[in-house]
C-alpha cells in the first residue's frame, strides 16, 4: 500500500473543466481509504447524496483548501500540508486530467498505447468516484435486490462488462483481429453504456466549489490552456504530494518556505525563555527566502536584530544563535537582557504568530483576481501586514508606510479588514492590490540582509 497521498485531477464534462482533489487509496488502522474532495449531504426526502466539489480554476482550488474545514479530506494525513498550496502545486497532470466528453472520441481511434491507456485511466476514475460516492447501505438480507441496489449500477454494469476488463491488459490486447474486435467491443460497452454512467455521475458532482462559484465562472473546455509542466514548480508532475517523517528516497515533503521544522511542543518550551527576556524570535519568508531574525519592543517601537535600518536574518535557529554569542554590534546590545541572550543555549524558535510569510499574501491576492473570488477574506492580511509594518517602522521604509496608510488602495484595504475580517475578497480588488502588495513586499526584501 503506497504512503497516503493527494492528486489534483481535472475533469471535462458537458464542455467546462472542473478541478478537484484525489487521494488514493492508503491504509490507515488496518484498513483501506479513497476519497474525493467533497461532502455528504442528508437530504430528507432522499437520504443522503455524496457530492465531489469541483473548481474553476486551481486557483479558485487552492484558495478554497487554505480555510475549508467541513469536507471528506480534512482528516487526511497529508491535508496540513495541501493547506498551504499554491495554484501551482495544485495544477493536474497530464496523466491526471479526465475528459469524460471525449471518451467516444476515444474508442473510435485506433487502438495505439495512448488511446488505450486514457481510456482504461477515464474509466478508472469514474469507477473510483463511483466507490467513494455510493452511499446505499450495506446488503441486508431481509431486503430484495431491488431495494437494495447501489446509485451507480450504469458503471458497476459497465465495470463488470469483460470487454472494459480487458483495457486493464494495454494495448496488448487489442493486436490482430481478436484484438480488433475487442477493442470494436469496447465501444459497443460504451454506445450502450456510457450516457447512462455520466447521468449517475453528473448528480454528485457540486459545480458550485462548495457553494463558492456558479456554473457561469467555469470556461468552456476548448478555452482551458493545459499547464506546461515546466512552467510549474519544480518537482510537480506525475508524482503525488506526499509527506513522510523519513528521507526515504522518493519521497518529496512539500511546505511553504520557512526552515522551521520544530514541533509545537518545542516551540512551546522554548517560548518560556523568549519570552521572559522580551526578545523572540521572527520569521520572514520574502521571495529571496526564508529566514529568522529577533525583534523586540522599545516603548511600543519595533526594532530588530540589525544595525543602521538593515535587519540581520539568519538561515537556521542555529545560525541565529551562533551569532547571538559573538561580539558584532548591532541595535539589540543595549537591551537590558541582551546578555542573557548571548548566553542561552535555548534555540530560537519562533511561534506561529510571529511567522510571517509575505509571498503568502501574493499569492492569495493572485489567486482571487484569477478566479478564487468569494473564497479568501480580509484575515488574510492580518499577520503579514502586522509584520510589514515593523518591518518597515525599523528600517525607515516611507515608502511601504505610504503604500499601507488608509488613503492608500492598499491601506484601505488594510483597514477595512480590521474593522471587517470576514469580508470576501474580490477578484477586481485583488487585481489592483497585488502589485501595490509586491511593492510593499520588494522593499522590505531590500532591508532584509542574509547572514552566514
Amino acid at each position: 500500500m503506497a504512503r497516503p497521498s493527494i492528486v489534483p485531477i481535472a475533469l471535462t464534462l458537458d464542455d467546462r473543466t472542473g478541478y478537484t482533489l484525489w487521494a488514493p487509496p492508503w491504509e490507515e488502522d488496518g484498513e483501506e481509504w479513497q476519497a474525493f474532495l467533497g461532502t455528504t449531504e442528508d437530504d430528507p426526502d432522499t437520504g443522503p447524496t455524496a457530492r465531489v466539489h469541483l473548481f474553476p480554476s486551481p486557483a479558485a482550488l487552492a484558495a478554497y483548501c487554505r480555510t475549508a474545514t467541513d469536507h471528506d479530506l480534512v482528516d487526511h494525513p497529508v491535508w496540513p500540508v495541501v493547506m498551504g498550496l499554491g495554484a501551482a502545486d495544485l495544477t493536474p497532470d497530464d496523466d491526471h486530467r479526465f475528459d469524460l466528453d471525449g471518451v467516444y472520441d476515444i474508442a473510435a481511434e485506433n487502438p495505439d498505447r495512448w488511446a488505450v491507456e486514457e481510456l482504461a485511466a477515464t474509466i478508472d476514475i469514474v469507477s473510483r468516484l463511483a466507490e467513494c460516492l455510493d452511499t446505499t447501505p450495506e446488503p441486508d438480507e431481509e431486503l430484495d435486490d431491488a431495494e437494495t441496489e447501489g446509485q451507480f449500477e450504469a458503471v458497476a454494469e459497465m465495470a463488470a462488462k469483460p470487454e472494459i476488463g480487458s483495457l486493464g491488459l494495454g494495448v496488448e490486447a487489442f493486436v490482430g483481429r481478436s484484438g480488433e474486435d475487442a477493442w470494436v467491443g469496447v465501444g459497443g460497452v460504451l454506445d450502450d453504456l456510457w450516457e447512462d454512467v455520466v447521468e449517475e455521475l453528473s448528480e454528485h458532482l457540486d459545480w458550485t466549489g462548495a457553494g463558492s462559484t456558479s456554473i457561469e465562472d467555469y470556461p468552456a473546455a476548448s478555452e482551458v490552456e493545459e499547464s506546461d509542466p515546466d512552467d510549474l514548480r519544480d518537482g510537480q508532475g506525475d508524482d503525488a504530494i506526499l509527506v513522510d517523517d523519513g528521507d526515504e528516497p522518493g519521497v518529496r515533503t512539500i511546505a511553504r518556505a520557512g526552515r522551521i521544522t520544530a514541533s509545537p511542543a518545542e516551540v512551546a518550551e522554548a517560548g518560556k525563555f523568549w519570552e521572559s527576556v522580551g526578545i523572540l524570535p521572527v520569521e520572514v519568508v520574502v521571495p529571496e527566502g526564508a529566514g529568522v531574525t529577533l525583534r523586540c519592543y522599545v516603548e511600543d517601537v519595533a526594532r530588530f536584530l540589525g544595525r543602521d535600518g538593515e535587519v540581520f536574518v539568519f538561515d537556521t535557529p542555529a545560525d541565529l544563535s551562533r551569532f547571538c554569542k559573538g561580539n558584532e554590534d548591532h541595535d539589540l546590545m543595549e537591551i537590558a537582557s541582551w546578555a542573557e541572550v548571548a548566553d542561552t543555549d535555548v534555540p530560537p524558535l519562533p511561534a506561529d504568530q510571529d511567522r510571517y510569510d509575505l509571498t503568502e499574501l501574493s499569492d492569495v491576492l493572485g489567486e482571487v483576481a484569477d478566479g478564487a473570488a468569494g473564497l479568501v477574506d480580509n484575515r488574510a492580511f492580518a499577520q503579514p501586514v502586522e509584520g510589514v509594518r515593523d518591518l518597515a517602522e525599523y528600517a525607515g521604509l516611507r515608502r511601504v508606510e505610504e503604500l499601507l496608510s488608509p488613503t492608500a488602495p492598499l491601506g484601505r484595504e488594510i483597514a477595512r479588514a480590521e474593522t471587517e475580517p470576514d469580508a470576501t475578497l474580490r477578484a477586481e480588488d485583488a487585481a489592483e492590490l497585488r502589485p501595490q502588495w509586491d511593492e510593499v513586499v520588494r522593499l522590505v526584501s531590500g532591508a532584509l540582509v542574509f547572514r552566514d
